[in-house]
């Protein structure tokens, strides 16, 4: 008899998982609370060997069209001056381009939007079924929580399992390649570009286009600039929009006030380096991020698993958040496959393979990003030198298992 999945969670992880499952005989259905196509706006993602494992095993072609080969590494000064460079090829995607490819490779008919997700129930029939804010349900052998920082799925099972505010945001955005100029294309196109304001930290590099093109004229120059944001007070400002209405912790970027773009422009241009900072003065609808931890107790609730910022989140200084998605997606499946029809045996050993390694990705994040955070400690500054970034920010390294 096929085996029935239900993965809450129709971006990265949840399709990562889901074609993963579809491959290896699971009749799959993922069930995504937006009412529409997602959008990725700003995010630019580093892959990472686990990334092209799952993608290699799902058929997504790893070819020119993937992503942007940037061979280097480099600091620059106020004054736009280098100060360290590192030889480091990796390759770089989109947000949007790599779900354009995870979306294409899953049966859309079994993707369906509209669904928000309310609530699970476990029954001694060997079933899991879930409720849905418009009145569907759906039972399974096995549900995946692959809902996000904010996962409803680990708000019912884990509740004490809540985002941490790291003190800082990242703000996001991308300038058209064409748009650039001459002089800052030659400078930046070939490389993983980094400033250093004091407490802050700039990144900058070519990732697709708007049309999710990676060919050279097609492409986009994508920047993340950390900013100390204090959640009382600075982080409330910049969440409130032009009619008074403060939105939590984070604002849709239509609703962000021009005043706020304009102050980030201003400080762009005093801060960094002038061909960065002509990035952020092109890029369409900048937006931003507060960056979050958050570390689940557990992966495994019977038949239900959590996976990847369902379960944690880890700063985006480790580069790790869609590959850490796909090492579970990659463990979940092979755990399914050793363990054939005793589910929730299959998701206990997912869980001894994948907890200490995603909890380790977490608190290596942290350590990044602790000078960010106003640690004012040796080690904390240490990871913040114009060589250290180079050689630690975004770099595959082992956490004390594989998926």
């Amino acid at each position: 008899m096929i085996k029935r999945a239900l993965i809450i969670g129709g971006s990265l992880g949840g399709l990562l998982a889901a074609n993963l499952l579809a491959r290896d005989g699971w009749d799959v259905e993922v069930f995504e609370q937006a009412d529409e196509a997602l959008a990725g706006r700003g995010a630019g993602i580093i892959s990472h060997p686990e990334l092209f494992r799952a993608l290699q095993v799902i058929g997504v072609p790893l070819d020119d069209s993937y992503g942007v080969d940037i061979p280097l590494r480099a600091t620059y000064d106020r004054s736009g001056a280098m100060l360290a460079r590192l030889e480091s090829r990796q390759i770089f995607t989109s947000w949007g381009r790599l779900y354009q490819l995870l979306k294409s490779a899953f049966a859309g008919e079994r993707y369906h939007f509209g669904h928000s997700f309310q609530g699970l129930e476990q029954d001694t029939g060997g079933g899991v079924t879930a409720r849905f804010a418009n009145g569907n349900t759906a039972r399974a052998d096995l549900l995946v929580g692959a809902d996000g920082i904010r996962s409803s799925v680990r708000a019912q099972l884990a509740a004490e399992a809540r985002p941490l505010y790291a003190g800082y945001v990242g703000w996001r955005g991308l300038a058209n390649e064409n748009a650039v100029s001459p002089a800052a294309h030659r400078e930046l196109c070939d490389k993983l570009a980094f400033c250093l304001p004091h407490r802050e930290m700039m990144l900058c590099y070519p990732v697709a286009g708007f049309g999710n093109s990676t060919r050279p004229g097609s492409r986009c120059f994508n920047f993340v600039w950390y900013r100390p944001a204090d959640e009382g007070r600075e982080l409330r400002r910049l969440c409130t929009d032009s009619e008074g209405k403060c939105h939590g912790t984070a604002i849709p970027p239509p609703l962000i006030r021009p005043e706020v773009l304009a102050e980030t422009r201003r400080a762009a241009e005093e801060l960094l380096a002038p061909q960065i900072a002509e990035i952020v003065r092109l890029a369409r609808q900048p937006f931003f991020q507060p960056i979050f931890d958050v570390e689940s107790p557990h992966m495994a609730f019977g038949r239900v698993a959590l996976l990847g910022d369902a379960a944690f989140v880890a700063r985006p200084h480790v580069g790790m958040g869609v590959t850490k998605g796909a090492g579970d997606a990659l463990a979940l499946a092979a755990c399914l496959r050793e363990t054939g029809d005793d589910v929730p045996a299959a998701l206990r050993h997912y869980e001894s393979r994948r907890l200490r390694f995603d909890a380790a990705v977490v608190a290596h994040g942290r350590e990044l990003g602790a000078w960010l955070e106003g640690a004012d400690t040796e080690e904390a500054r240490r990871h913040h030198t114009a060589e250290a970034v180079l050689a630690e920010i975004a770099v595959p390294r082992g956490y004390g298992s594989a998926p």
